[in-house]
């Protein structure tokens, strides 16, 4: 925000934080941390989330003098986000379990069916934990952010027919591995 309280156009930022404008970059950041936030919980879960937050942001920063503006900042911001989810993935050590919103849990539906989705989240989060990260962050895309198969394929840098089949092997482990948790 300026100093009367109106907000600046996002390519007016863009532009005054490529050319080294510290505040004007926060005030993106400030736009896109839930976004980019969100992206790596879906990635990496909960615990790895807030370092590929900071890492991606402080890479954006770095880079930002070469954003050419080919793709929206978002979409920039989204591969970023991708690439240290799995440099940093790769660095951890330990295996963490993909938990997912809370947004499955609809508290007027009761407390018996708010239990039941509690469980099924917690199934489903497991199971997309245990899938590898090129899996994962096909479905993530895909499934929960509603992408194209192009524009997958373009965010990884791989054919879209290679994003359709990883798309696809992903959506059939999750679904033999939530059938191994099923009853």
């Amino acid at each position: 925000m300026t100093a009367g309280g109106v907000q600046r156009d996002e390519s007016e930022l863009v532009e005054l934080a490529r050319r080294g404008d510290a505040d004007a970059f926060g005030e993106l950041v400030w736009r896109y941390r839930d976004t980019v936030y969100t992206l790596a919980v879906r990635l990496v879960g909960p615990d790895l989330a807030p370092d590929v937050t900071q890492e991606a942001l402080i890479r954006a920063w770095r880079a930002m003098p070469r954003f050419r503006g080919d793709a929206a900042l978002g979409t920039w911001l989204h591969r970023i986000t991708v690439n240290t989810a799995w440099t940093l993935r790769r660095r951890a050590t330990r295996h963490e379990t993909q938990q997912l919103d809370e947004t499955l849990v609809d508290p007027a539906a009761g407390p018996e069916r708010a239990g039941e989705l509690a469980e099924m989240r917690a199934q489903l989060g497991s199971a997309i934990g245990q899938l590898t990260p090129g899996q994962r962050v096909v479905l993530v895309l895909r499934d929960v952010y509603g992408w194209s198969h192009a524009e997958v394929g373009r965010e990884l840098g791989i054919t879209q027919t290679t994003a359709k089949v990883r798309l696809h092997r992903a959506r059939k482990r999750l679904r033999a591995l939530l059938d191994e948790e099923s009853p």
